[in-house]
Formats: C-alpha cells, structure tokens, sequence
C-alpha cells in the first residue's frame, strides 16, 4: 500500500511542501508547494513573517488533500516565538539576524562565563545563539517573557498551531546552547542563572514522536480530516539532512551543502574539549539520540554573492557557466580563508577576494573563473582542514565524504572536494533536508525500521554520483601547506 506523507520544509529564504511517496521499497518525492520567505522589519525589530509562514502550511496541507498520512515540519535553528496563556502568538518571533544581541554577549558572560557554558551545552560561540536571544528578551521585552505561557522553536510554534500541542522537539533545542549536551536535556539551571523562567520550555520530544492531530480550526481551514497525524520530525534543517545521508558505515563525514557548508560526524556522545572548543566545533542533536558534531564553514555563499555582483555589473552567468570557467582556470593559484569575516556581509564579493588574494601576497584574480576557482579550492581546502581536524578529535577513518544538499549541484566543486581531499566524494541527494524529514515520518509510522534502514531507503532510491581523486597529489599538498598558514 502506499504511504504519503507531506514534508514541510522552511529554509531561511523560502520554504516548500513536499510529497514523499512510498511503497515498501522505495521512495519517491514531488513538490507542491513553494513560497518566498520574506522576514520583516517592524517597530525596530527584524521579524520572521510568522502569518505568512502559517498560511503556507495550510495552502501545502490544503494541496496534499485527504490521501496523506502524515505532516512533518522543519526550519531552521535558534529562533523561537511566546504564547500566552489564551494560547495566542504573542508577537512575531525575531530573526536571527537582527542586531539586538550584538552588545549582549559581555555583559552574559559575566553570568555564565563562556567556558562553562561550552562546557555543559559544548555549542560554539555565535552572536544569535538562542540563550543570547533570551537575555535580550529579559532586558528589552521583559512585558513579554511575564505574558508568556510557553517558549517555542520555530517547527514546534509551527505544530502547535497545528495541533494545540506543545512540545520541544530535541534537535532544533539543541542549537540554541540551551540543552545539556550530556543529558540531552534542558539546562534548567543556565536558564534560571540568566533570570528566564525554564518551566516556559515545553518537555524534549525526540524525532519520529506523534505530536498529535489537526485541530478541527485547521481540519476545516484547509478541507483535509482532522484526524491527520503532525510528526515531530528531525526538525532542525541539518539534521533531516543528515539522517538522509546514504552512508552505508557509522564513521561517516558529511558536508551539508549549501549557502553554508556543515561539516560532521555523527557520535554516540558529546566531543568537549579544549581542541573542539578552539577549533570551532560544536555538538547539536541529531536522530536516535546521537550528536552532530560538526563545524559551521562558509559555503556556496562566496560564489553567490560574486554572481549577484556581476549580474549588478550587467554580466549574467549561469551557475554551469561558472563552473566551467572556474575548471578552465589554473588550480590552487589563488587561496582565501573562506571563513574570514571580511566574506560574510553582503556586497562586492569578487573585489573583496581579490583584496584577501593581494593582501596575502598572491597577486589579484582577474576575471570570472579564476574568482570561483579560487572559491572553489579554498572551500575544498576548508573540508580537508576539518576532516583531518574530525579524524585527530575523533580517531576515526575517514574513508569518504557523503556530500548533500543543493551543492552537490556544482558538479565541479565536487570534484575539486575529492581532488583536495584525496578521498572519494559521494554526492546526493539534492534534497536532503525534506527527504529528512520524509523519513522521520515513515519511522514514525513503522513503514521504516530505524535510521540505518532509511538511510538505505535514500541510497537505493536516490541517484548518486561519486566523485574520486585526480590530479597531482603533491600539487595539493603543497596548496594545503600555504592555505594553512594563509588560515
């Protein structure tokens, strides 16, 4: 019989619906929806469009129709939103990327200092981080922390509105240095030291949970049976990500693939240590209970804003024409550290590499190819930094890199990643994130064993492309000597 169930999957510029179809052996996958999404400034506060992202779910849930068995929702981490004791949305949850914890980080670890924190939570240091967020709550909107019956991330705001349960599903808490790393649980005590009531945080549901059904409000919004299940999937982005890598070993490296490149290993406990704290790597909950352990790297936003740049300039480029040009040009000429923080606002991204190349004593890249190829060789530098970063932290093999997400598109990157690397790349599947969280669904309902059995699911039923290594080994040995001093 066939199962179908609609993952709902929101990434910080738009969002999707999508049909995950299956029939005891495979799995197939359609989209039904896709929207914009649009965060907004108001009175002073940079806001997620939480209306508009609720009216999207129904329009997806509406499209399915009646013939699904399931909805599972994911987004991104760190952001939350209050409901008050009427169950009402107290206002629109704060983006990320608003500058109202720039001040705060001082003055909180006067707190909590930063190395106990790391210690217990073993989350790295950014400015967005959701306990900062919540410090900033107490200080500037302490009217509406009092008015607040309950804190909720942004996929369990999402379900609740959908079901009137609340929950706090572990993978998406567990980005906000909110969590005990060790016991997965919520650090009460941190919450309490920072003045924020800790009983505002629903109980940790962990993936593959029934959350519940629809409220007959949404059954009839949206003309499918209230009886329709809400899973709590995997809700974090990279950890629907993830638990779709084909990865046929436990000891795998993944590269989530994207505007950020994320770099892990899954582990059966925490890594906090004085190395993982220096080295930037963090510990974020991940299915069956495990970890992330993983490093934030720049992306493919590098090579992004570069093309919005010429296209301001009137030169228009394909993604392939980019590629081909960057393949055409001198390799491991031109290095940057892709994560310098000269690379991360938005502007003139080509002018800005060129400064970096010439600052560093490397000469200017002229033209189109050899900015991307240097992108590209610096980014597949990165990943040979962490993966011999993983291996040193770790002690495992790392045989093979399992690449996912849309960045297994630039076909070209892949193949540098294997050339840098000197280890094969395995790309796909494109659409990691929703296959996630299709999966998290059918475990849910028993159509699907375990993660190991999804993770088969996803290699059979997905076209991979295997990348290995080429070229000249010692020309990449000595590239990644000077990109070492370079980082």
């Amino acid at each position: 019989m066939l199962k179908r169930v609609l993952a709902m999957d929101y990434g910080a510029s738009s969002g999707r619906g999508i049909i995950g179809k299956f029939d005891g052996e495979t799995l197939q996958t359609e989209e039904i929806h896709r929207f914009d999404n649009s965060p907004v400034t108001m009175a002073g506060r940079f806001t997620w469009d939480l209306p508009s992202l609720y009216g999207n779910l129904l329009a997806a849930i509406s499209k399915a129709g009646s013939g699904i068995d399931s909805v599972g929702v994911d987004t991104w981490g760190v952001d939350y939103g209050y409901i008050d004791k009427n169950g009402h949305v107290l206002s629109n949850p704060v983006h990320y990327r608003d500058r109202r914890t720039e001040s705060v980080r001082s003055e909180f670890f006067g707190v909590i200092p930063w190395r106990e924190l790391y210690g217990r939570t073993g989350i790295q240091d950014l400015s967005f981080n959701t306990i900062y967020q919540l410090r900033c709550d107490l200080k500037d909107d302490l009217h509406t922390v009092r008015a607040a019956e309950r804190m909720l991330f942004m996929p369990d705001l999402l379900n609740y509105l959908l079901t009137g349960e609340f929950a706090t599903e572990y993978t998406v808490a567990s980005t906000g240095a909110i969590l005990d790393a060790g016991t997965r649980e919520v650090a009460r005590d941190l919450l309490t030291r920072i003045g924020f009531d800790p009983s505002l945080i629903s109980p940790i549901v962990f993936p593959a949970h029934i959350l519940g059904t629809l409220t007959d409000e949404v059954a009839a919004a949206t003309g499918v049976p209230g009886g329709l299940r809400v899973i709590n999937v995997a809700s974090h982005d990279t950890a629907s990500a993830v638990l779709a890598t084909p990865a046929p070993d436990a000891d795998f490296v993944y590269i989530s693939c994207g505007t950020w490149s994320l770099l892990g290993t899954e582990t059966p406990a925490p890594i906090i240590t004085e190395q993982s704290e220096k080295y930037g790597f963090t510990n974020e909950g991940g299915t069956e209970g495990k970890i992330r352990f993983l490093k934030n790297i720049a992306g493919l936003w590098l090579e992004q804003e570069s093309r919005r740049r010429w296209a301001r300039e009137g030169k228009r480029f394909t993604y392939d024409e980019l590629s081909a040009a960057a393949s055409s040009s001198e390799p491991c000429r031109y290095l940057i550290d892709p994560d310098d923080g000269a690379f991360t606002p938005p502007g003139d991204m080509p002018r800005r590499i060129a400064d970096f190349c010439e600052r560093t004593g490397q000469g200017r890249p002229e033209g189109e190819g050899e900015i991307v190829r240097c992108i590209f060789d610096s980014l597949a530098l990165r990943y040979r930094w962490g993966i011999e970063t993983i291996r040193r932290l770790t002690g495992r093999r790392v045989s093979e890199i399992h690449v996912v997400g849309g960045g297994v598109r630039e076909t070209a990157l892949m193949q540098i990643a294997a050339d840098a690397c000197r280890i094969p790349v395995t790309a796909g599947p494109a659409e990691a994130t929703a296959i996630g969280n299709i999966c998290s669904q059918l475990i849910a309902s028993g159509e699907v064993r375990d993660v190991g059995e999804a993770r088969s699911l996803v290699a059979r039923s997905t076209e991979l492309s295997v990348f290995e290594p080429s070229g000249d080994a010692g020309m990449w040995d000595e590239a990644y000597e000077r990109f070492l001093k370079i980082i």
